[in-house]
């Protein structure tokens, strides 16, 4: 073998364990390498897409009813006046309060009262919208009057006012509610008794005050 061959030969393994040597050092520097997983890159502060990030849903909305509703499992009781000439139904709990011929049951924002006098005549739209809407006017804080119409219960028909007032100031925080109050005008042989219901004016006390006033009953 010659000398310029002998060269060529050395050259050529040199250059082939060079070769194999980079082939090994870049497989185990790939194999080193972690991988990079959604958890890893989140927990790296890496940016995500929108669609690899669940956003978890918001509670709901806690429901609260507005001031002066009276609760769906409200119970009622059974009331008779003292006199004995009516009964009606009114919620149980609330606080009674007695004047003469007058009763009111109050809770909050909500009053009932059912005032009995002696009357010779039926009240009509046209009195009771020429005498007690303008005893109303004169009486009752800012009245706004709704209307004057008849209407019919299981005890009996008559004339119902509505209307929004004020209430009067709370003796604590002196605040003022804006009140609807309906009444209805309930007669026989004499008799009247007008039940007065009032509540705030956005409450929904539509089916309590239904079942009040479809309780009424004469009694003698």
């Amino acid at each position: 073998m010659t000398h310029s061959r002998a060269t060529a030969i050395v050259s050529l393994a040199v250059l082939a364990g060079t070769l194999s040597a980079c082939g090994s050092s870049s497989s185990g520097a790939g194999s080193a390498r972690p991988a990079v997983t959604a958890s890893s890159a989140l927990s790296s502060g890496a940016a995500t897409s929108p669609s690899a990030t669940a956003l978890s849903p918001s509670p709901g909305a806690t429901e609260s009813n507005p001031p002066g509703d009276i609760p769906d499992n409200q119970a009622f009781v059974a009331f008779s006046s003292t006199s004995g000439n009516y009964s009606l139904k009114v919620p149980e709990g609330w606080a009674r309060t007695a004047s003469g011929t007058s009763v009111a049951f109050t809770d909050k924002l909500n009053s009932i009262t059912v005032l009995s006098s002696a009357s010779p005549a039926a009240p009509t739209v046209t009195s009771v919208a020429a005498t007690d809407v303008s005893n109303r006017k004169s009486t009752v804080p800012q009245f706004a009057l709704g209307k004057v119409t008849t209407f019919t219960r299981d005890g009996g028909s008559g004339v119902l006012l509505t209307y929004l007032a004020d209430s009067a100031p709370d003796p604590v925080t002196n605040k003022v509610v804006r009140d609807a109050v309906q009444e209805y005008f309930f007669w026989k042989s004499g008799q009247l008794t007008v039940v007065r219901l009032t509540g705030a004016q956005n409450a929904d006390n539509v089916d309590p005050w239904a079942k009040v006033t479809a309780s009424f009953r004469w009694t003698k």
